[in-house]
């Protein structure tokens, strides 16, 4: 009989989606394990250019700093078949972005970070992993309730006992606006880590990689646009010391 190897104490595993957030997080847990894995989701999303910016980004972010030796294998998982047959939303087709009857954006994915935490602890356990790292935040976001810590907090407990072993569910972005959630990344990786995010990653909704502004590439007007663009423009304000490229 196979088993899996015991959880390694200085080991995390970050849900990386090749956007600000998640990658904010990846350098995050850089900054703190000795040993972090990755792994990614493909749902169908119509911003799929996002997973074509996880692999150069994550190699920028691991060349900043003493990190490229601390990070270990990327996993990629294709989950957009069991998705699409529940139903299509304007984060999965082709649908104008709109506020739903039940007050939230129709880009909620029902579900869709609940899944990503129940395949990424099944794939931790395979590696001896422990921690689980996600960008979820309840501060600056569209108010999804699979964000909230809440959230992660019944997920950290239901998958510990369906697996019969700790995990922990980690959110250093949870209760960080976006401007606090680019502060963070100057904090950890300076001017690199920030311009590294700012051309690198990817938010917006629409999938818009043609214009690159002064917050990074995007159609400027999605739900994810808007909160990454105003997060940058109050951080600037408030950083007028930071020289960009230094």
């Amino acid at each position: 009989m196979t088993t899996s190897p015991p959880a390694a104490s200085g080991a995390a595993l970050v849900l990386f989606s090749g956007g600000q957030d998640s990658g904010t997080c990846l350098a995050w847990a850089l900054d703190r394990y000795d040993r972090v894995e990755t792994i990614g989701f493909f749902y169908g999303q119509r911003h799929a250019v996002e997973l074509e910016c996880r692999a150069p980004l994550r190699a920028a972010i691991a060349g900043l700093r003493p990190w490229r030796a601390t990070l270990g294998a990327d996993t990629m998982l294709d989950i957009s078949a069991a998705l699409a047959t529940l139903g299509a939303t304007a984060m999965t087709a082709e649908i104008e972005i709109e506020t739903t009857e039940a007050g939230l954006p129709n880009t909620f994915v029902p579900g869709r970070n609940l899944l990503f935490l129940t395949y990424a602890a099944a794939l931790a356990y395979r590696r001896g992993i422990g921690t689980l790292v996600g960008g979820m935040c309840e501060t600056d976001y569209s108010g999804y309730p699979d964000c909230r810590n809440t959230t992660m907090q019944a997920m950290q407990l239901a998958l510990s006992l369906g697996l019969d072993r700790a995990v922990t569910v980690e959110t250093p972005l949870m209760y960080r606006d976006k401007a606090a959630t680019w502060e963070l990344a100057a904090e950890l990786g300076g001017a690199a880590l920030v311009e590294a995010l700012r051309t690198g990653s990817h938010s917006c909704y629409r999938g818009e990689r043609a214009t690159l502004h002064d917050w990074g590439y995007g159609c400027g007007t999605c739900p994810a646009c808007e909160l990454r663009a105003a997060g940058w423009q109050r951080w600037r304000a408030a950083r007028a010391d930071f020289v960009d490229g230094a």
